[in-house]
């Protein structure tokens, strides 16, 4: 059955060009409250280009964006973030010479006000609140707030990402490719927590290559072919099959 809700999300028209290369062609595309969209395509299908639109990284050459029912303008990730919009990609997002505790607050640092003209990080609260957030993430023993994060796997990194958009309260989780490189251990725990993301009422979008992987975890199916929409199915109308069937006919 489909959502009777208002889209979270609903990106109408979209096109993006860089130069002479089209990447996008009058898309449209939605997110319901409280489900996860997997976003699904060839190499070159414009599923990269269409969420970085979403998190502000992209302008679009033309389109309308709406989030919780008004048109906005999402001219940066400052922007996209505090619509409550976080994005995890794969292989960036995290500083590898900061500790975990300044990554999670990267850009939004608590500060406490010394005397009339001065304020300082505040670094007790912010080790506090980044180590609830690796509680929440089950994060092994000998992570702490003041590990860095070069010392940190490829699943650790990505759950650290996901853990800040939940203490920032996201109500959007993008999530670029975010098992992509990782072992069989690391990928279920990261899935996992994309399910805890939608129990606790997150909606995310998930790109990934590996059709079975996403399949496991989304509410509904997005498929993109050369920058446009050609299917939209709730996961009971769909096999993994009739995706990839659909995904490689040419």
């Amino acid at each position: 059955m489909r959502s009777v809700k208002e889209p979270l999300v609903k990106m109408v028209g979209i096109s993006k060009r860089f130069g002479a290369i089209r990447a996008l062609e009058n898309a449209n595309f939605e997110v319901y409250p409280e489900e996860v969209v997997a976003l699904v395509g060839d190499n070159g299908a414009g599923k990269s280009t269409l969420v970085r639109i979403l998190a502000g990284i992209y302008p679009p050459t033309k389109g309308e964006i709406f989030f919780e029912g008004k048109r906005v303008s999402i001219s940066s990730p400052e922007v996209a973030e505090k619509l409550g919009i976080e994005a995890v990609h794969q292989g960036f997002g995290l500083v590898d010479t900061m500790s975990i505790a300044r990554n999670v607050f990267l850009g939004r640092e608590p500060t406490i006000k010394k005397g009339k003209f001065f304020r300082f990080l505040d670094l007790e609260r912010m080790r506090q609140e980044s180590n609830k957030i690796l509680q929440t993430i089950g994060a092994k023993s000998q992570v702490t707030p003041d590990s860095e994060v070069s010392f940190l796997s490829g699943g650790e990194r990505q759950s650290v990402k996901i853990g800040r958009a939940l203490f920032f309260k996201a109500k959007l989780v993008i999530m670029d490719e975010p098992t992509m490189a990782l072992s069989v251990r690391e990928r279920h725990h990261v899935l996992e927590l994309v399910k805890d993301l939608k129990t606790r009422g997150v909606s995310v979008i998930f790109i990934s290559h590996d059709i079975h992987v996403v399949y496991d975890v989304c509410s509904r199916v997005v498929i993109l072919e050369e920058g446009s929409k050609i299917g939209d199915f709730l996961k009971n109308e769909v096999t993994v099959d009739e995706i990839v069937r659909i995904v490689r006919r040419k």
